[in-house]
């Protein structure tokens, strides 16, 4: 599969992918990445539903805001596009602002999927996802490589090739910012959890050593309605690497929303 570049529309103060007509899924991606990276998901669901997939701020085509940034402000400023309840898909760092917006926002949202999540890290995991966002000066990109070997081993393949040129053209500053609070983020609070009212599912990879399949079956034990899914083979960009077996769930849980 390809990725190529698609259209925009305004969301708020963000640009946007939109494609499709009827009940509304939005999608937000992770750090570094761009709305094209829910391709295979857009066309998967653009059929049935309408589809948004926003470019986070800062990334895409999306300004990055002046001033200090936390979760909240990334999650307000997607919201800030929403009008009634929508089944909302994050991955990585756009799980975490997704369960944010359901907790914090549940009038806008009538289920949650949260793709290879990271809930209460390991402490030696919790130090080296810190010490490279200190590494991070802003202003240059880092080389990718660590990040694509840690999301893709050491294979080519289209997948890679397309983060890696997402990751080289992300404004520095913007991938500070987001990278820094995905860092310092451990997860929602399990009060939170027990207290989201909508269906959730956290889904992610069993090859997955960072958002593990524990965290996963952990969020889903504490939400009221929570399902985890682990998929085979997979590991953390398996939205792109594994889009069928994606692209099922997530058409299962539209399906559960809206019969």
């Amino acid at each position: 599969m390809t990725w190529t570049t698609r259209p925009r529309s305004d969301h708020a103060s963000l640009s946007a992918i939109t494609a499709g007509q009827g009940a509304t899924v939005v999608f937000i991606h992770g750090v570094g990445l761009r709305a094209e990276a829910w391709e295979a998901q857009l066309d998967a669901l653009s059929p049935h539903y309408r589809v948004v997939a926003v470019d986070m701020p800062g990334h895409g085509e999306s300004a990055l805001p002046s001033g200090d940034l936390d979760l909240a402000d990334y999650t307000d400023a997607i919201a800030a596009g929403i009008d009634g309840p929508v089944m909302l898909i994050g991955h990585s760092m756009g799980a975490m602002i997704a369960l944010d917006m359901g907790i914090r926002h549940p009038e806008k949202v009538c289920g949650v999927a949260a793709l290879n999540a990271i809930y209460r890290r390991r402490p030696d995991a919790s130090e080296a996802v810190q010490a490279r966002a200190a590494s991070l000066d802003g202003t240059s990109m880092a080389d990718p490589s660590g990040t694509l070997e840690r999301w893709f081993g050491a294979d080519a393949s289209p997948e890679r090739d397309a983060c890696h040129a997402w990751l080289t053209d992300v404004n520095p500053a913007a991938y500070k910012s987001a990278y820094t609070i995905f860092a310092h983020q451990d997860g929602p609070d399990a009060d939170d959890l027990t207290n989201l009212a909508c269906p959730a599912l956290f889904m992610t990879g069993a090859n997955e050593p960072n958002s593990t399949p524990a965290m996963s079956q952990a969020m889903a034990a504490l939400t009221p309605q929570g399902r985890a899914y682990i998929v085979e083979g997979a590991a953390h960009m398996m939205p792109m690497t594994h889009a069928a077996d994606v692209n099922t769930a997530l058409l299962d849980l539209a399906k559960e929303l809206w019969p």
